[in-house]
């Protein structure tokens, strides 16, 4: 099963309704990737750090859940300063480097890092039933509702079949190497995942329409409304069409 590291707490953000707070992260997350202006990019980061804070999030774990988005941002950092029209700022040899290529740079990656967060507060600090709860409440279809909550469920399981497959490969003397047969054999390997994968999802779905599977989910999570929840709502969308307006008004 997929770490629910953040899922469990008692912090302001762990007791609010999960459909407030997908709405939340919504409104707050496309409003964050639609700005264009380096300030305003700025406070919706302090926004993300607040919510952060609001959810009592440790520090360090949050700071691993963004290193893969590093990586990514270095790369955009090597490239675009370099390939992005403008004035030069600096220039070494044959390689200039403009002011506007690295402002772009800068709102890439402060609206990146302030997304990430955003998702970390509002949708990592609950479990996977209680995002299907909260997707079904605002009314996303069924289907889609069910392929989120079965494939959290199912990605390890395939992911213990690809192993025990390699595993009989490599004790037949398969050795993975850069040649046909290597390609041939992961070729086999993907095919036989495909397969048993799908006997197993019959038998599964089977065993839940044994088990009485009315086409709905339930989780035990209890979230019982309060004004809370319209407040912290209410308070997100205030604060991210103010930005939205200012925004505009001074463009």
């Amino acid at each position: 099963m997929i770490e629910e590291k953040f899922a469990y707490g008692s912090s302001f953000i762990h007791k609010l309704d999960p459909k407030i707070r997908i709405l939340a992260l919504i409104v707050l997350s496309f409003a964050a990737a639609l700005c264009d202006n380096l300030y305003l990019a700025v406070i919706y980061f302090v926004i993300s750090i607040i919510l952060i804070a609001m959810a009592g999030l440790n520090r360090i774990d949050v700071l691993k859940r963004l290193k893969p988005l590093f990586w990514f941002l270095l790369m955009i950092w090597i490239i675009l300063p370099l390939t992005f029209d403008g004035d030069i700022m600096y220039q070494f040899y044959w390689l200039k480097i403009t002011g506007q290529g690295v402002i772009l740079c800068c709102k890439i990656t402060i609206k990146s890092i302030t997304i990430l967060l955003i998702f970390t507060a509002l949708i990592a600090t609950m479990t996977i039933a209680s995002l299907g709860s909260g997707l079904h409440k605002i009314h996303v279809p069924d289907k889609m509702v069910f392929l989120i909550l079965m494939s959290y469920r199912y990605i390890s399981v395939i992911e213990e079949e690809y192993k025990r497959l390699l595993r009989a490969a490599k004790f037949r003397g398969f050795k993975p190497g850069t040649n046909l047969h290597s390609y041939k054999t992961f070729a086999y390997l993907a095919g036989m995942l495909f397969v048993r994968a799908s006997l197993r999802a019959q038998r599964v779905h089977q065993a839940m329409l044994c088990r009485g599977f009315n086409q709905k989910f339930h989780t035990l999570d209890d979230y019982p409304p309060n004004r809370l929840n319209s407040i912290f709502l209410m308070g997100i969308s205030a604060a991210s069409l103010s930005l939205v307006l200012f925004e505009i008004m001074c463009a």
